[in-house]
């Protein structure tokens, strides 16, 4: 598929591309050195024309050492003056869903309305005993953490509890002029049965292929329709693998050489229950992701977003590209990414000296 066509679809059905930042600690950086880069990379994003960058949050492991989306986020913000800056995705599992509107709120005005807020249930981590909130927060509470954030979000003057956060009505302070964005991620059915049912987009991890994503899309637009919501109008995002080097195997070199010692981090997960943690086999991991992402050569990976810009619903596509490892070849597949796969039209403006 030419760069020509590709760009074509895109803006015919209006996709629009961002990165997906983890921050991971590589052995050898510092915390610190995880997190400078990926800020740095979040410029580059800018300058290379992508609309948008989307960070992970992690707590307590060094697979991403950014702890608070929304802090990552804001920083961001104030570091660029285009581009969209969301969190893929806050653990609300973790919060309190009034805290984090109220931050959302904050940042969606500040930055002018460039602030896109993503949600998970996370895990059943030791993060639920260090912050409080527990198990049956975990495994029960994320629909009603859900339905408060919404409300809080929506633009209403006030807002009261549910039965799992009550308290009395108060006013919402700073109120948004306009309803702020939100997603939910989504694994399971139940999770996009929940999004489905307040007509809220889902964003769709990197370790499903395409079949799988287009059938969870399908059943969430079964769902919404059923509940009063019209499908065209709810816009989804999916995470995707990108790595571009001059030949398919190259590309399939780098991610096999970098990716594990980032996937590696996974590994310091403690479960709250004591229950033994999944144990994916990484080499087949590796190269089960190499398989469904755009990795390889620039016509390889044209071919692979044009697939993933097929999917019926999704508007946002989010390109994780930290897999090689090292910072140069990071801001090297940046670059590439934009020019020789997505054609994107550069920025006018450069990204900020560290």
């Amino acid at each position: 598929m030419t760069a020509e066509l590709l760009r074509t679809r895109r803006a015919e059905r209006a996709v629009h591309a961002h990165l997906f930042l983890l921050a991971g600690q590589r052995p050898g950086d510092t915390h610190a050195e995880a997190l400078t880069d990926a800020h740095r990379y979040g410029r580059a994003a800018e300058a290379a024309g992508f609309d948008g960058v989307w960070m992970a949050e992690h707590h307590f492991i060094p697979y991403g050492v950014c702890p608070s989306a929304v802090a990552f986020a804001a920083h961001l913000l104030g570091a660029t003056r285009r581009i969209a800056v969301g969190t893929a995705a806050c653990v609300l599992s973790n919060r309190h869903p009034v805290a984090l509107g109220e931050e959302a709120v904050l940042l969606h005005e500040l930055s002018g309305g460039r602030f896109r807020l993503g949600v998970g249930r996370g895990g059943p981590w030791v993060d639920l005993e260090v912050f409080g909130t527990g198990l049956d927060r975990f495994r029960h509470g994320f629909g009603d953490s859900v339905e408060l954030l919404l409300r809080w979000l929506s633009g209403e003057p006030t807002v009261a509890g549910n039965a799992r956060f009550p308290f009395r009505p108060v006013p919402v302070v700073p109120r948004p002029r306009s309803r702020v964005p939100l997603w939910v991620a989504a694994t399971t059915p139940g999770t996009v049965d929940l999004a489905a049912r307040y007509g809220l987009p889902l964003l769709l991890g990197l370790h499903a292929d395409l079949a799988e994503k287009a059938e969870l899309v399908a059943r969430h637009a079964r769902v919404a329709t059923a509940h009063g919501h019209d499908p065209a109008g709810i816009h989804h995002a999916s995470a995707h693998l990108a790595q571009v080097a001059a030949t398919d195997d190259a590309g399939a070199r780098a991610v096999r050489a970098g990716l594990p010692a980032l996937l590696a981090g996974t590994r310091e997960y403690v479960r709250l229950d004591g229950a033994a943690g999944g144990r994916r086999d990484p080499e087949r991991y590796v190269d089960h992701l190499i398989g469904i992402h755009p990795v390889g050569s620039p016509r390889r990976c044209r071919e692979m977003v044009a697939r993933a810009t097929a999917l019926p619903g999704v508007r946002h596509l989010l390109f994780m590209v930290e897999a090689a490892g090292g910072r140069d070849a990071t801001l090297d597949t940046i670059h590439r990414l934009a020019v020789d796969v997505l054609d994107l039209p550069a920025a006018q403006t450069e990204p900020e000296a560290a």
